[in-house]
């Protein structure tokens, strides 16, 4: 048979095995040839098919007869099940068997669900009988058992967390526990109200064993305590005690109002058996105790009848009370002796020791009366204080430091002492070593990066002498205490740029002699301040010389310096703007009212500057004094010469009355432009080259040679134009021009000398553009 599986290429039976050329097809030869070939090929098959099958013969009869089989027993299968079906759709037993079954499955679960409503109704009735129960034993005062059974119902009622679950009953019963909690609550607290109470006349804690509550009597305080553990209200309950204790007891103690004695009494009486804690004076109140020895001893005989009389011993209930005592407790001994006895000076350290023994010694004491927890570090709060004592006594120093700043700045007038007042004392002169000027040669001082001194307010002076010891206690204190230190000194600072200029806020809008104070203060502490890492980081703490920064404090002082100066010079130079306005631009000056408005506009402007160069030249330093009043100067200058060269006409007379008020200007501000010289030419502040006052006034030889231009002729003008004198002196060809047209009338000469003023300027224009 492997004939049939075998495929049959057609190439085989052509002579020509090319078949797939397209450009050679088939031929009719080869087309009959293929055909006579597969007829022959498929005439074999049949013969080997045919064989193959005769030669199997009896496995091919095997093979059908089995299939013949299966048939028959298939068929007959089918009309099996088929009856089958028959008989069940005519007899339904299955259906009802299944009802059945349902109807057992329905009764077992009823009667689940029974049986579970039994036992819950069982537990209901077990709860609503405990609930009695515990009413009843509350109103016979059996307040142990009530407490007891409170708690267990507790589990099952209130800490329960499927509420949403439980039936509506479950909510009931939780009312109801609640009401008998407060019941049991109330009753327990009066308890306490009677069993501890303060006697305001014998000054005494009186503690009673044996209470009497609704009528019943022998109550027991041990019982009333557990009763209050076992509900869980223990910090409620002891709380009005621990209040009493700390009000009338601890505070007295620590307070050392008086000193105590504690007198323990047990004592049988009608009412039972009594416990008092007496609070008696000393027989000499004046005795105080320095490392607070006698005060722990007082505190610990008081936790001990505590612990004995009241909490019985019980490590949880005096534990409790210590949790409501305790942080009230050690806050009150902190402010009140340690606080205190923190020292005021670094040398007394040391003996702080004494209390630092002396408060550990007592919080052992505590923990081994389980006031507080031993494990707890949290409780340590005494020692915690004693042992940061310096960080406490830096914090102190800290708070007294800016203190004293505060009040320094705050106190602060800016009066300048008489000496500087007199006559002819300026900043750099120096003060006699005589009883008026003592107190007025440390406002003098020498600046740490230049070769000048200036004069600085008393606050300033202050100040810095504050800052420097404080940085000389830093560089003599351990790194946590020098650093506190550190920071004061920084705060200090600080606190001039927070306080002087807000308090000052008036004198900076006005000419006055506060406001150069407070500019050279502020350039003195920045100097200052720059020096104050150089002088002393070599003596800081080796821990604290990389966080020592003080040179970001420079850059602010430095600023508000230059602000305070500005202020002043742009309220300098209003002022004398608003002097010119009143000369109107100096017009018709050669009527008489017009040139007396005039004059006195002159006349203001020098009284300005006459009043500036006193506060300016005695305090301000000799650069800054130098800048300030060449920048007045030039503002002066530049708008009297711009105003007299913006007139449009001026008659001769009028040109003689405008050069007089130059010339008074000149004359009286002669001082005035020396002492800028005479600064100038300094040998500490001389530049090189030195400069003239031309230099650092520019509008100065513009305006003087205005004077001399408003009586010079057509053709002298026009010959200083060509010479680039006019140039040199900072006139534009237009101003030039402008003025002589204002001065000359028009003529024949005017029209040549301003021709030849415009051809200078193109022939200056043309050789500027060739180079």
């Amino acid at each position: 048979m492997d004939v049939l599986f075998n495929s049959i290429d057609v190439r085989d039976l052509l002579s020509s095995p090319d078949i797939d050329d397209v450009n050679s097809p088939l031929s009719a030869p080869d087309l009959r040839l293929l055909i006579d070939r597969l007829q022959l090929r498929s005439v074999d098959i049949k013969s080997k098919v045919r064989q193959y099958i005769l030669s199997h013969h009896s496995e091919f009869s095997t093979l059908f007869s089995q299939c013949s089989d299966v048939v028959s027993k298939s068929e007959n299968l089918t009309s099996q099940v088929s009856d089958l079906i028959q008989l069940i759709s005519d007899h339904p037993v299955e259906a009802q068997t299944k009802a059945v079954i349902d109807e057992i499955l329905v009764k077992n679960r009823e009667v689940k669900e029974k049986r579970e409503l039994l036992g819950l109704l069982n537990v209901i009735l077990e709860l609503s009988d405990r609930l009695r129960f515990v009413k009843e034993k509350i109103k016979v005062g059996r307040v142990e058992q009530a407490a007891e059974a409170l708690r267990e119902l507790k589990a099952v009622l209130v800490t329960s967390n499927d509420e949403e679950k439980q039936p509506l009953v479950y909510g009931l019963l939780k009312d109801e526990w609640t009401e008998c909690f407060e019941e049991m609550q109330e009753v327990l607290l009066q308890c306490m109200d009677s069993a501890v109470w303060f006697e305001q006349e014998t000054n005494t804690v009186h503690l009673k064993y044996q209470l009497s509550i609704r009528g019943f009597d022998g109550i027991e305080l041990h019982t009333v305590v557990k009763a209050m553990n076992a509900v869980g209200i223990m910090d409620y309950g002891l709380a009005k005690v621990a209040d009493l204790m700390i009000k009338h007891v601890i505070m007295p103690v620590v307070s050392f109002r008086s000193t105590i004695v504690v007198e323990w009494i047990n004592q049988e009486s009608g009412n039972g058996v009594k416990a008092n804690l007496k609070i008696l004076p000393s027989a000499d109140p004046n005795v105080d105790s320095i490392d607070g020895g006698s005060m722990y001893s007082v505190l610990i005989d008081v936790i001990k009848f505590i612990s004995k009389f009241l909490c019985f011993e019980n490590s949880t209930w005096m534990l409790c009370f210590g949790k409501l005592t305790w942080p009230r407790m050690s806050d009150l001994i902190v402010s009140n002796f340690l606080s205190k006895r923190v020292p005021d000076d670094a040398s007394k350290l040391v003996d702080f020791q004494k209390i630092v023994k002396c408060t550990s010694n007592f919080e052992a004491s505590l923990k081994e009366l389980m006031f507080i927890a031993s494990s707890d570090g949290k409780d340590e709060r005494l020692s915690k204080f004693a042992d940061n004592v310096e960080v406490h006594f830096a914090s102190r120093k800290k708070v007294e430091i800016l203190a004293k700043a505060r009040n320094q700045l705050l106190q602060s007038d800016f009066r300048l002492p008489e000496l500087f007042l007199q006559d002819g004392t300026r900043r750099n002169s120096k003060v006699k070593n005589d009883d008026n000027a003592e107190s007025s040669s440390d406002l003098v001082v020498d600046l740490l990066f230049t070769s000048e001194r200036c004069v600085v307010s008393e606050a300033a002076s202050q100040l810095m002498k504050l800052v420097h010891e404080t940085l000389k206690d830093a560089c003599l204190s351990s790194s946590r205490v020098g650093l506190e230190f550190y920071h004061s000194a920084r705060d200090s600072l600080l606190l001039y740029e927070a306080i002087i200029p807000v308090k000052f806020e008036r004198q900076l809008d006005s000419i006055n002699h506060s406001a150069v104070l407070i500019h050279n203060d502020c350039h003195y502490l920045s100097q200052e301040i720059l020096g104050l890492a150089f002088e002393y980081r070599s003596d800081f703490p080796a821990s604290m010389k990389e966080l020592v920064v003080f040179a970001d404090l420079a850059p602010r002082f430095q600023m508000l310096a230059e602000e305070v100066l500005q202020r002043q010079i742009k309220l300098v130079i209003y002022n004398l703007k608003q002097a010119i306005d009143g000369a109107d631009g100096f017009q018709n000056t050669h009527q008489m009212k017009q040139y007396e408005s005039a004059k006195l506009s002159i006349d203001q402007v020098i009284f300005i500057l006459e009043k500036v160069y006193i506060i300016w030249h005695r305090l301000l330093l000799p650069s800054a004094y130098k800048r300030s009043m060449s920048m007045v100067l030039e503002e002066v200058f530049s708008r009297i010469a711009n105003d007299i060269l913006l007139l449009d006409d001026i008659a001769a007379e009028e040109t003689l009355q405008l050069q007089r008020l130059i010339h008074l200007l000149f004359e009286n501000l002669s001082s005035l432009l020396d002492s800028v010289l005479a600064i100038n030419q300094t040998g500490k502040l001389q530049e090189s080259p030195a400069q003239t006052l031309d230099d650092l006034i520019p509008s100065l030889r513009k305006l003087r040679k205005l004077a001399d231009l408003l009586d010079m002729p057509l053709k002298s003008i026009t010959a200083a134009w060509e010479t680039d004198e006019l140039v040199n002196h900072g006139f534009k060809q237009s101003e030039v021009e402008d003025f002589i047209r204002a001065i000359f009338a028009d003529s024949p000469l005017r029209k040549e000398c301003l021709r030849r003023i415009e051809s200078r300027y193109y022939q200056a224009f043309s050789y500027s553009l060739d180079y």
